[in-house]
């Protein structure tokens, strides 16, 4: 294999790189100025018919570096898949789906489908009759439907594997290699992966003969003046997150960044409507609105902009102290591009991060890419926003007496006090309660979801040496086959029944991958599953949220709801032979408790 190395590559537009003007245009309504290295690398290339291995971390902009060219390649008269990509989760099969629709805005009857575990079956299935270019599916699923012969893999002209070191570590390497196995000799292919183990060397050296080699050096570094924080929360609780926030942190301007036009004019109203002097930015308004915004916000009367990339690109107003965002954004340079709205003209900069558990990987690629820690952020309980309402209260207080005259106030309320025979205190706290009834001073607020904030341990065992290669290996090797049982890991875990089992042709990367999706939990936390003729069982963290039972309950695997319940009984454990999919497996008989 060749290498190409970033260092020395020129720096280039989208334009210069061959892209048709029906791409450049998608990418100019999407905010896309310069490509990354990774792109300026690997598009020439793919656009070129050759197959690439990329070495490149999650956040350097691999996702426009495959999809754009490939597009290019695209046959628009053939309505069957012509491109397959294949990615560990669901969100990011979802995340690059999307991707794909975007750049495809101008390209007259695109069609793309994620598939992925856990997902509706019947639904995937009308949408492959009816005929989609491109696939983006976890490797399980699309085996699904290669075995149920509802997937024609007979015109794809390329594949592409995303994230192929998290596919190994999640056991999924058999499925992406009998997938492999399943496409056209004359393919064309791009696989990308952070690091380089020996499963994927085999299955690059197997399948990518003569491919090109693009490796891609983290090297984006950001303001030393700028502190960094992450606050892990769920979508469902950012905005009141956001108001805490707002509560508690002292800053003259801020920008707020969000994905979409229409986020930023949905949280630019409620942020007003609970009295905050704040404005949208976006790409949709006319320049001269928003150099309208921009002047307000450099002039003081506003205090908020909430923006998306685009929009707030080359803003330099001195005055921002605090840079949130409230959608995290896919890229790292676009993370760099934001926070750096901050931090300007020698003075402290704050930037705030808010992140989901499942966007855990997106952040140790930010921490990578600027070579600097997130501290993690706790959100503002009821008790620290009541301090500062009171403070500032006080201060109000403290102007008043400062600048005004108050004699003829304090001849009402001395009157009032004597002609009623009330204490003067009693009088001031009434006076106060008064003021507060809009902005308590008490406020009663539920507390937030406590979620686990240690994102850099994913890919660490217990005792914090990082996981042992021979497991990982054995865990590639397994496959389909099984789940390691002797779990010792020190995490206390509970046994639940599923209602899929041996005569619903499931197998253990089936459970895994569905569990994983669906509830957020990590593969490493999932525990011994057993497989019976018509159940199986599944260990699982001990005290799962109800919510979050009551989600799986509705999942359905193989095109059976699981209807998932904690196990009362004692299954045997002694497996019996077997010539099913997934090799021997135990027997359903199950003693009575």
């Amino acid at each position: 294999m060749s290498s190409t190395d970033s260092a020395t590559a020129l720096s280039k537009d989208f334009a210069s790189l061959g892209l048709s003007d029906s791409l450049l245009s998608a990418l100019k309504d999407v905010g896309y100025e310069q490509p990354s290295p990774i792109q300026e690398q690997s598009i020439p290339l793919l656009l070129q018919g050759e197959s690439i291995l990329g070495v490149a971390q999650t956040g350097t902009g691999k996702t426009a570096a495959f999809a754009l060219p490939l597009l290019e390649r695209l046959d628009p008269k053939i309505q069957s898949p012509q491109i397959i990509v294949l990615a560990p989760t669901r969100e990011l099969a979802i995340q690059v789906a999307e991707a794909f629709k975007s750049y495809s805005r101008y390209l007259p009857d695109f069609t793309v489908l994620p598939i992925y575990g856990g997902q509706d079956m019947r639904g995937q299935l009308r949408s492959l009759k009816r005929g989609v270019q491109v696939i983006v599916g976890t490797p399980g699923r699309v085996l699904d439907h290669l075995q149920r012969k509802s997937l024609d893999l007979s015109q794809i002209r390329a594949v592409v594997l995303d994230e192929a070191d998290e596919m190994l570590r999640m056991g999924f390497i058999d499925d992406v290699e009998e997938i492999l196995s399943n496409a056209p000799g004359e393919c064309q292919y791009a696989l990308f992966s952070a690091t380089m183990p020996p499963a994927i060397k085999r299955v690059a050296e197997k399948y990518l003969k003569g491919a090109k080699e693009v490796r891609i050096a983290a090297k984006t570094s950001t303001v030393e003046r700028i502190s960094q924080h992450v606050l892990m929360v769920d979508n469902s609780h950012k905005l009141d997150a956001l108001t805490r926030v707002l509560e508690v942190e002292n800053f003259e301007g801020m920008i707020i960044f969000v994905r979409t036009k229409s986020a930023t004019t949905e949280l630019a109203e409620k942020l007003q409507a609970r009295g905050y002097a704040a404005e949208a930015l976006n790409g949709d308004q006319t320049q001269k609105i928003r150099e309208q915004t921009i002047d307000r916000l450099k002039k003081g009367r506003l205090d908020i902009v909430v923006a998306t990339d685009v929009a707030a690109r080359g803003l330099d107003v001195e005055r921002i102290g605090l840079v949130l965002n409230y959608d995290i954004p896919y890229d790292t340079e676009a993370y760099v591009h934001r926070i750096g709205r901050t931090g300007r003209a020698g003075r402290e900069g704050k930037a705030i991060l808010f992140a989901a558990p499942k966007e855990r990987r997106l952040l140790r690629a930010i921490e990578s890419a600027t070579k600097q820690p997130l501290t993690p952020y706790e959100a503002p309980s009821a008790e620290k926003i009541s301090e500062q309402r009171i403070q500032q209260f006080q201060e109000n207080l403290h102007r008043t007496l400062d600048g005004q005259d108050l004699d003829s106030m304090k001849k009402v309320v001395l009157d009032f006090c004597k002609e009623n025979e009330l204490a003067l205190e009693d009088v001031a706290a009434a006076l106060a309660f008064r003021l507060q009834v809009e902005q308590p001073l008490f406020p009663i607020l539920k507390d937030l979801p406590k979620l686990d904030k240690d994102f850099r341990g994913r890919d660490r065992d217990r005792d914090g040496r990082g996981r042992n290669p021979r497991d990982r290996d054995r865990r590639g090797r397994e496959g389909r086959e099984g789940r390691d049982s002797r779990r010792d890991d020190g995490i206390p875990r509970e046994r639940y029944r599923i209602e899929v089992g041996r005569s619903h042709d499931v197998s253990p990367g089936d459970i895994v991958g569905a569990i994983a999706n669906e509830a957020n939990i990590e593969s490493k936390y999932i525990g011994h599953i057993a497989i019976y003729d018509n159940f199986s069982t599944v260990e699982l963290p001990e005290g799962m949220p109800k919510e979050v039972l009551q989600h799986l309950q509705k999942v359905r695997i193989r095109q059976q709801l699981i209807n998932m319940k904690p196990d009362a009984g004692k299954p045997e454990r002694k497996p019996r032979s077997g010539s099913g999919r997934g090799g021997p497996r135990p027997s359903s008989k199950r003693p009575r408790s």
